[in-house]
């Protein structure tokens, strides 16, 4: 009897060490907080991809820039030493150049029309142009309608920006168009930011209300303009060598699990849009609500002559234009 059961311990022992054995661990990494509109995309894909694989693949999952900034996490899942990251696409043009056209300011009308183009064929051919670069890009997610902050004065209009330091993405597109403003551009990695406002090394920044609200940049930031320049994308990329090793089955699991993880992505999105101005006024922010649109446009016509030439005018009108 004692030897049966020793037999059956031991049996026990072996199946769980072949089956912790089988489960590949994965990581994952944002530039945000866990409570965030990305943390809550990469909380959600880790549940996803666990629950659909059986618990063969676990994700781990790293917050606030704790495996670097945007920039580095793309650059490791590039390199293979990190299986996948989630990031704005910010630094994304530095290896896809196709992905540039996305950051043209003032170029979606609203979230419906970017999701719409995003979720439709001209987002599906841009996922595709990341497999020659050495990733599997699993879908697009959100970020959101980019909005300006500052600790020197409130923006209603072009001028106000003029001489005023901006922290801005690592991205060509954004940096030439700020430019165009008058901002004095300083590129930096997200996780620098808080500092460098709280120092004063720059003066505002410009991020969704998501991320503004996530980073809690209210306790350095005075002024906050809804200014909606830019639509600023979310990407999942995975390293492409770990993708294709993947069965069939389980490529589907990891894609299944971006589409699901989107859209709590985007839902979240939406109800920090729905209550982030009262939530940073209550904070003592104070906010510009009605910036007049077209000044800012204006204020950019020679930059977008310049976008025009880069990325062909029928190419930004057929996204412009997309029903």
């Amino acid at each position: 009897m004692k030897f049966s059961i020793l037999h059956a311990l031991l049996a026990a022992g072996l199946l769980a060490s072949s089956v912790a054995s089988a489960q590949t661990t994965m990581k994952i990494s944002i530039s945000t907080a866990q409570n965030s509109h990305q943390g809550v995309a990469i909380d959600t894909f880790a549940r996803e991809v666990e629950k659909r694989t059986g618990g063969r693949y676990k994700i781990q999952t790293f917050y606030n820039g704790s495996l670097g900034g945007e920039r580095e996490s793309i650059e490791a899942v590039q390199l293979g030493t990190q299986e996948l990251a989630f990031s704005s696409t910010g630094p994304v043009p530095n290896f896809v150049p196709e992905t540039k056209i996305l950051d043209v300011p003032f170029l979606f009308r609203d979230k419906a029309h970017a999701r719409a183009v995003l979720d439709g064929p001209i987002g599906q051919d841009l996922l595709k142009q990341f497999d020659a670069k050495g990733f599997k890009a699993l879908g697009w997610a959100e970020n959101g309608f980019r909005h300006m902050t500052n600790s020197k004065r409130a923006v209603n209009a072009p001028e106000d920006l003029k001489g005023l330091k901006m922290r801005t993405m690592e991205n060509p597109v954004h940096i030439a168009a700020y430019k165009g403003f008058g901002i004095v551009t300083t590129p930096m990695a997200f996780p620098e930011v808080f500092t460098a406002l709280q120092q004063g090394t720059v003066d505002g920044q410009e991020n969704p209300l998501s991320v503004i609200i996530a980073a809690k940049f209210d306790q350095v930031q005075k002024h906050l303009s809804l200014t909606g320049h830019v639509y600023s994308p979310c990407i999942w990329v995975m390293n492409k060598a770990a993708f294709d090793k993947l069965s069939a089955a389980d490529k589907q699991h990891f894609l299944d699990a971006a589409k699901e993880a989107t859209k709590a992505n985007r839902a979240r999105v939406d109800e920090d849009d729905a209550k982030g101005v009262a939530d940073l006024r209550a904070k003592g922010m104070n906010v510009v609500e009605n910036v007049d649109k077209a000044k800012f446009v204006q204020a950019l016509a020679p930059v977008n002559a310049d976008f025009e030439k880069q990325f062909g005018k029928a190419n930004i009108d057929k996204i412009r234009n997309f029903k």
